[in-house]
């Protein structure tokens, strides 16, 4: 997708796909199967038709796997060597991956919310003001997922990102900054971490 001056097209999208599963006896998450794809690609594809652009993907756990078990046509994959780390790390390869990109805000989605499409996405991303927005979608009057970091906010997000925490600590100290979108009436905020939540896959 060409980007405009729109500020609209200047929101990128970033999957966290690099976990490894642990609690599902090492099966990564981004290759579990959803309405017969990989989740991954259902992740991807939420943030690209919800308004996203680019795309970016990091992978981690069986990168090399995913890349030959998917179809990702037009995003950008990026790896993340040190994804047993976390999700901070994870969070961190994605945003630095988009360096050069032009982008104003980075919205960020987690591969294992397949309930999570690209409305709720699109109403995040519709939600983006200046590159200092922090913006989420919100479930019963709780923050959730999507996350939409304004670019300006990226290097102190990026400095406190750590080990499982992501960006919660940077979250809950800029609380009152916080745009919430309620998306509750569109999207299911279920995360598959353990093989009873597999029961929520199509």
């Amino acid at each position: 997708m060409d980007r405009t001056t729109d500020d609209s097209a200047q929101v990128a999208g970033i999957v966290l796909a690099a976990g490894g599963g642990r609690r599902l006896g090492g099966r990564p998450k981004a290759l579990l199967t959803h309405r017969g794809r990989p989740l991954v690609e259902h992740a991807a594809r939420a943030l690209r038709e919800g308004g996203c652009a680019p795309v970016h993907i990091v992978l981690g756990a069986a990168a090399a796997t995913v890349r030959a078990r998917t179809h990702l046509p037009g995003y950008v994959l990026v790896d993340n060597p040190d994804w047993e780390q976390g999700m901070g790390s994870s969070l961190r390869a994605g945003l630095g991956s988009l360096t050069g990109t032009g982008a104003r805000a980075a919205l960020i989605a987690l591969v294992d919310q397949p309930g999570i499409g690209a409305e709720a996405v699109a109403r995040v991303v519709a939600a983006y003001r200046s590159p200092s927005t922090l913006a989420a979608a919100a479930y019963g009057g709780e923050r959730g997922h999507p996350v939409l970091f304004g670019a300006d906010r990226w290097a102190d997000i990026t400095a406190s990102a750590e080990g499982d925490r992501g960006a919660r600590d940077y979250l809950r100290a800029h609380r009152s900054a916080i745009t919430l979108v309620d998306c509750s009436d569109i999207a299911r905020t279920d995360d598959i971490d353990t093989p009873e939540d597999l029961t929520l896959l199509e």
